[in-house]
């Protein structure tokens, strides 16, 4: 570990020093200011660019400029996003003051794949987000920067846990069993979607939940965000574009003298919803109302809160960036530290990213930039998984301790078995479970181009992507937990994951005759995934407190147990081309294909060709409409192929492992399988009006999934346990997206604009005949191998299937419609995806407000079926609303699955909301300064009574992910930030 840090920091200073060797030379130095036309507002951060070089600067926070001009060069390009560009030829003066006025959001450069186009030249539905239009906030992940800002993307936090995993959906669900999370590319880089953190198991207390993959990535870093959602778009990625392509582009350092940036806040955070369940006197009343004579141990104790605390959350951030004409650096340094809502958990980040782009020879053709991410991470854990047992889950045991019962001996200690049964006290289990993930993990880049003509330039990018983790887990050998009193449980679980990518391409721009340009790229790429593993698990510990994972040695050989897995390694080759004709700003036209040859692949489909096509046509750029109301009015449609190849490594194959001492077929190989298919059409509008103050798009889209992936259980007698087939079938996507944005005032003093999206989505399962596919697994005692979803011909995806309940009858029973058979009775996909956003500034004040949510949608609660049923009155607690039915239900009902559980998951949250104030410059050192309070997950308007509505509690169930169940999850957590801002 010494010897990474010390690399780690040689290159830290080798950068440096290359960075700030750099020196240009010039004739003449012309500064001045830049300012808003219409209001006189300085315009901070406008670009200003010697014509015919790269040099070039940004205006600071008092829209201030000062650059260098070489000798020979007497122009200077100004331009700034929503703003028209403006050309100045410099004159003897050696001041130059610039007014812009509004109107070049269309010249706005957008990141598509393996280039860039301007965003009034895009064919294809693209949401681009900016730094300055990112939720604001403490988070650990980027995804999170853009809940709700982008149209047709459904962003779910899986856990309230720091590091938690997310469910990102982007136009809906199309795969039954490969991945639906779109494909994020980071500066160019693919990355594979696998989290660094290994998995452990410890017995009852079941598998811990995903960490999100893209932990390491620090939002501080991040420039800005596109979402590719329709196939014109995302078909240059071949078969891994079906699910959407969100590209994270990272900061680069600007021309300019060099600059330091630095952020710090500081906040806490606080649990944001409860479940109802009895207090102490409640439960008393309750155990007088059903005339139970046992169940009451005089105490009243709360124990959710006696294993909840207030999580302080710090993030400091330094940054260091500048240069010349001839080149460009940054360096970034960020330190997080979260602590989770629940005791004895919290993350640590410490990360690094160093970029630079440095040209050489005199003419400035030969360029080389490069890129580095690096972050480690110390995750200590709580006893929180997906698929725990009766008295495996810390928040299930804490939601279920009888209310007046002590949870801890008269000398302070916890009580170890209660007096209501031999259950597990929470807080006994806060102090015997112990749960210590490190990850370290590494992207880089680097990337040299030619220009070989004026309109031809020739890149290589050689990218890498490298993460190891390792993770030890216990639990104290007194602990009541089954299989664990008086032996002791631990686990120590490495994993390695590694990515490399090589890619050649050639990009044209050119004008093929007057008033017709072309902008294309061809390109050949070859990338290499490889995973492997190891665990150490082991019982029969001959002490206790002590760390059991540094003493397996010394435990019986007949109680440990090793693993190991290496999966075979995944290898793509592919050959992509995109053109993008523009016919003098009036006909766009696209075409885009790619070539993929896999190794996850059957034999007789080693590759898949996926093309795309789209067209636009810029009507505001016609005659008929000079003089009209609108600033742009655009029509566009697109249709293409693309494919998802989210599944194992080597399901194609036979593939073999060890077990009980032998060599056995564990997947049997099928030639023909292949890629899922999505085939995408549709059509927009993006229009702007009344010189952009009102602007926004509309699109129609429907995507159509078929050859869907599946594994099946072989039939025995069989030589293997599984393998993997296409089905026969469609799933559907289809709907309509809609994006406003209003600048709604703007003048001298004050500034408000107003933005939102909805997307109305439905989701249908068609042409299926296949066997039936039964899934989402739901967990709990009496609950044991009931399932609540099914894939049926007409339905929606994930559809759930259950008894009807109708009513608690006369016995205090529950009754159910025909017979207690099995009917579609919910759908966890929501019918609308909603996002609301507005920004208000007066004077050095701002305050900003996000709200997202969605409509339609249902949540099965798996936590109240089978963790909080009346049964438990007497000896646990219960759900608070199963006192208040108009008939009495009998503790001696059944705990089934039903619709009973199923409730309406719509809401509308909160989601952020910021005030700040811009100090400006202090003196003559600091600039810049601005101080902010921001408060995340603020307030939920829901009728969905778990802890939070944005849930996804994943579990798998012969390999098939479930969606839309919550059980028992982390709670979510509701946080105050204080922060500031300031550069040098």
């Amino acid at each position: 570990m010494k010897l990474n840090f010390d690399l780690l920091k040689q290159s830290l200073l080798l950068v440096c020093l290359l960075a700030l060797s750099s020196a240009a030379w010039s004739q003449r130095t012309v500064m001045g200011t830049v300012t808003d036309a219409e209001n006189g507002e300085a315009l901070i951060g406008a670009t200003v660019l010697v014509v015919g070089t790269s040099v070039g600067t940004v205006t600071d926070f008092d829209g201030k400029y000062s650059v260098e001009v070489p000798a020979g060069s007497d122009q200077l390009e100004f331009s700034y996003a929503g703003y028209s560009s403006q050309t100045i030829t410099l004159d003897a003066s050696n001041v130059v003051n610039v007014k812009m006025a509004a109107g070049a959001l269309l010249d706005e450069v957008v990141v598509v794949g393996y280039g860039t186009v301007k965003k009034s030249d895009l064919t294809g539905a693209v949401t681009a987000v900016g730094e300055e239009d990112f939720n604001k906030g403490v988070f650990v992940s980027p995804d999170a920067l853009i809940q709700g800002k982008a149209a047709g993307v459904q962003i779910l936090n899986n856990s309230g846990q720091p590091g938690g995993a997310a469910t990102i959906r982007i136009r809906g669900n199309s795969s039954i069993r490969a991945g639906n999370q779109p494909l994020f590319v980071v500066d160019g880089i693919q990355l594979t979607g696998n989290s660094t953190k290994p998995g452990t198991n410890t017995g009852d207390l079941g598998s811990t939940a995903a960490s999100n993959p893209l932990n390491y990535l620090n939002p501080n870093d991040i420039e800005s965000m596109q979402v590719l959602k329709d196939a014109s778009a995302t078909a240059i990625y071949g078969s891994r574009g079906a699910n959407g392509v969100v590209i994270i582009t990272t900061k680069r350092g600007k021309s300019g003298v060099p600059q330091i940036n630095f952020s710090t806040s500081v906040g806490f955070s606080n649990v944001l919803r409860k479940y109802d369940v009895l207090e102490a006197d409640e439960y008393r009343a309750a155990l007088t109302e059903y005339g139970l004579t046992s169940g009451d141990y005089g105490e009243s104790v709360d124990a959710f809160d006696e294993i909840l605390r207030t999580g302080l959350v710090q993030n400091h951030g330094f940054s260091i960036s500048g240069g010349n004409g001839k080149g460009t650096y940054r360096l970034g340094l960020y330190y997080l530290n979260q602590e989770g809502i629940v005791k004895n958990n919290d993350l640590q980040r410490f990360s690094a990213n160093i970029s630079g782009n440095y040209k050489f020879f005199n003419d400035d053709r030969f360029e080389v930039g490069f890129n580095l991410i690096t972050a480690q991470a110390i995750e200590n854990g709580p006893a929180v998984s997906t698929n725990a047992g009766f008295r495996g889950s810390l928040i299930g045991n804490a939601l279920q301790w009888n209310p007046t019962a002590a949870m801890y001996n008269a000398d302070g200690t916890p009580v170890i078995v209660p007096p209501f049964g031999d259950f597990v006290n929470p807080v006994a289990l806060l102090e015997a479970y112990q749960d210590k993930t490190n990850t370290l993990d590494l992207l880089g880049s680097i990337s040299p181009s030619y220009k070989l003509t004026d309109w031809l330039t020739y890149k290589f990018q050689y990218s890498a992507a490298f993460g190891i983790g390792n993770r030890r887990a216990q639990l104290a050998k007194w602990i009541n937990v089954q299989d664990v009193l008086g032996r002791g449980l631990a686990a120590f679980n490495e994993e390695q994951n590694s990515n490399q990518i090589l890619t050649h391409t050639l990009n044209i721009n050119t004008d093929l005759s007057y008033g017709v340009k072309l902008n294309a790229v061809v390109g050949y790429e070859y990338q290499n995934f490889k995973s492997r593993g190891f665990a150490f698990w082991g019982q029969d510990f001959p002490v206790d407190n002590f760390d059991y994972t540094n003493i397996f040695q010394y435990i019986p050989r007949s109680s440990r147990n090793v693993g190991a897995y290496q999966d075979p390694d995944a290898e793509l080759q592919s050959y992509f081309a995109r053109a993008d004709l523009n016919i003098r700003d009036r006909f766009l036209i696209t075409g885009t294909v790619r070539a993929d040859g896999s190794s996850k692949f059957g034999e007789n489909n080693k590759y898949g060709v996926f093309p795309a096509f789209a067209a636009a046509w810029n009507i505001h750029n016609e005659g008929f409409m000079t003089g009209g109301i609108f600033d742009q009015f655009k029509l566009r449609a697109s249709w293409g192929l693309t494919g998802n190849s989210e599944f194992p490594a080597g399901a194609a194959q036979d593939r073999y492992g060890f077990g009980l001492g032998q060599l056995s077929l564990e997947n049997v190989a099928n030639a023909d399988l292949k890629w899922e298919t999505t085939t995408s059409y549709g059509v927009g509008i993006d229009f702007a009006l009344f010189n952009y103050k009102l602007s926004g798009t509309i699109d129609y889209f429907n995507r159509n999934t078929t050859d869907l992936l599946f594994q099946f259980p072989t039939i025995q007698p069989a030589p293997a346990g599984f393998y993997w087939i296409n089905l026969d079938g469609n799933v559907v996507n289809s709907g309509v997206e809609l994006t406003l944005n209003w600048n709604v005032l703007n003048n001298s003093k004050f500034k408000w604009d107003l933005g939102g999206n909805i997307t109305f989505v439905d989701n249908v399962v068609e042409n299926y005949t296949g066997p039936p596919v039964i899934y989402g697994a739901l967990f709990g005692q009496g609950i044991s191998g009931a399932t609540i979803m099914k894939l049926e011909n007409g339905q929606p995806l994930n559809a759930f299937y259950t008894r009807d309940f109708i009513e608690i009858g006369e016995d205090g029973q529950a009754v159910y419609a025909n017979n207690e058979e099995l009917a579609y009775l919910g759908n966890p996909n929501p019918s609308a995806i909603l996002g609301l956003y507005t920004e208000a500034t007066y004077g050095n004040f701002a305050v900003s407000l996000n709200f997202n949510g969605t409509l339609g949608n249902d949540i099965y609660n798996n936590t109240k079926n089978t963790v909080l049923p009346i049964g438990n009155l007497g000896s646990r607690n219960i759900d608070a609303s199963l006192l208040d039915g108009p008939v009495q239900e009998a503790t001696s009902n059944a705990v089934k699955s039903s619709d009973r559980y199923i409730e309406d998951g719509s809401y509308v949250k909160l989601a952020n909301a910021t005030l700040s104030y811009t100090i400006g410059n202090i003196g003559k050192g600091i600039r810049n300064a601005r101080v902010y309070i921001t408060g995340q997950n603020l307030a939920v308007f829901t009728n969905y009574s778990g802890f939070d509505p944005e849930v996804n509690t994943v579990n798998e169930f012969n390999g098939l992910p479930s969606t839309g169940i919550e059980y028992i999850p982390y709670p979510s957590a509701r946080t105050i930030i204080l922060g500031a801002n300031f550069a040098f």
